[in-house]
């Protein structure tokens, strides 16, 4: 496909698309100024603390679509056709989520600080378009994506509302318009305040477990103890507590055994604790591997995947049986770094999406990790009032 370079963001994309993509700074320009002064006017509405239901309406209609770059059939239906030809040369299995839209961090827009947003995009694009009721709670039933400057907004409502006090009160419920870095803690806060059933995961050493927190009630993972720990605000707060005593600051974002585990047994150690998690997360526990190849679609959303330095979203899981026995896992990664156009051209060419798209377990060598994933379901009463507290599940690496 031949490709030119936007004389503005200096991005690659197809000839055919320049002109509309070059169009499309313009168009921003505008938004981005009728966005702010029409933000300017909600954040004023609600400036007394506490949610208003005029300015939620208000947001509602004032907010706009993030623009991306749309990939004709979807990257998983592309991925997935590289992940069958590919197995027709090797014994493996993969679990992929259904459709999910990439987005990329922009250069004028928010490289630097806007992984965690363009990662609560992915998501609640799988979201809106597999789960019926998450398209009715999501962003007032406007059935799109709202833009980051929007999805601030979201989360200050979610703040008011009074989920995750202690996030709150460390961006001193204000991030509309900034550059504020966000992580697992913030995507979790933002989606439960639409009711759904967010879940925190961590992942770290033994000696850091004082900084986590159980979630009662989750579907996954083995039962811990409850533990009083440290409030922390971000899913990095903990990182910082380790090298620093309890100084609070925030992370900068830069560009299975025969198929089965279980992690209540021991016998995974390091990082493929996670990675028995993550194929135990999209397998449901459900499939069982046979001798033949193939891919398989879960049900499953996404997973928000959160280190220090940095956030992607993993959209599944694929698993290689060796001659010698062994089995070799392999996450699969959307990164909000990586360009949506080069993505597409690898994998309708099937050349070079592999270095892209595939994790080893060799990659995993942050000594922290912590995730997020969306239960089905919608919370009500008390249950919606227990998920304004933002804990976590705990393993040990």
């Amino acid at each position: 496909m031949e490709s030119s370079v936007c004389p503005f963001c200096h991005l690659s994309v197809p000839s055919s698309e320049l002109q509309w993509h070059a169009n499309s700074h313009f168009e921003d320009e505008d938004k981005e100024a009728n966005d702010m002064e029409l933000g300017n006017q909600i954040q004023i509405a609600s400036s007394s603390g506490s949610t208003d239901v005029v300015s939620i309406s208000s947001l509602i209609g004032l907010q706009t679509r993030s623009n991306f770059y749309h990939v004709k059939d979807g990257l998983i239906s592309l991925l997935r056709n590289c992940l069958e030809l590919e197995a027709r040369h090797n014994s493996s299995v993969t679990i992929l989520s259904g459709y999910v839209d990439h987005f990329q961090s922009l250069p004028s827009v928010d490289v630097g600080w806007g992984c965690g947003w363009r990662n609560i995009q992915m998501l609640s694009s799988h979201l809106l378009a597999h789960r019926k009721e998450a398209r009715k709670v999501l962003f007032g039933e406007s059935g799109f994506v709202p833009d980051i400057a929007f999805l601030q907004r979201w989360l200050e409502i979610a703040w008011e509302s009074g989920f995750d006090p202690p996030g709150a009160q460390h961006f001193n419920c204000k991030i509309y318009g900034t550059n504020h870095r966000i992580g697992t803690t913030e995507c979790a806060s933002l989606f439960r305040s639409f009711s759904l059933r967010a879940r925190v995961v961590d992942f770290g050493p033994k000696e850091s477990e004082l900084f986590y927190l159980s979630v009662p009630g989750s579907t996954l993972g083995q039962p811990v103890k409850q533990r009083n720990a440290v409030r922390v605000s971000g899913p990095m707060d903990k990182y910082v507590h380790r090298q620093q005593g309890l100084i609070k600051g925030r992370h900068f974002c830069h560009s299975l055994h025969n198929g089965k585990s279980d992690n209540s047994k021991g016998k995974s150690e390091g990082p493929q604790v996670l990675i028995d998690w993550v194929w135990n997360y999209f397998s449901d526990k459900g499939l069982t591997i046979s001798g033949s190849s193939q891919v398989v679609v879960s049900d499953r959303a996404p997973l928000y995947f959160q280190h220090d330095g940095h956030s992607r979203t993993i959209i599944g899981i694929q698993v290689k049986h060796q001659k010698n026995g062994t089995n070799q896992f392999n996450l699969l990664i959307l990164d909000p770094s990586d360009g949506t156009v080069a993505l597409e051209r690898s994998l309708k060419t099937n050349v070079g999406w592999q270095k892209l798209i595939k994790r080893g377990v060799h990659t995993l060598k942050k000594p922290q990790y912590q995730l997020c994933y969306i239960d089905p379901g919608i919370a009500s009463g008390e249950e919606l009032n227990e998920l304004k507290t933002i804990n976590s599940i705990f393993f040990e690496l």
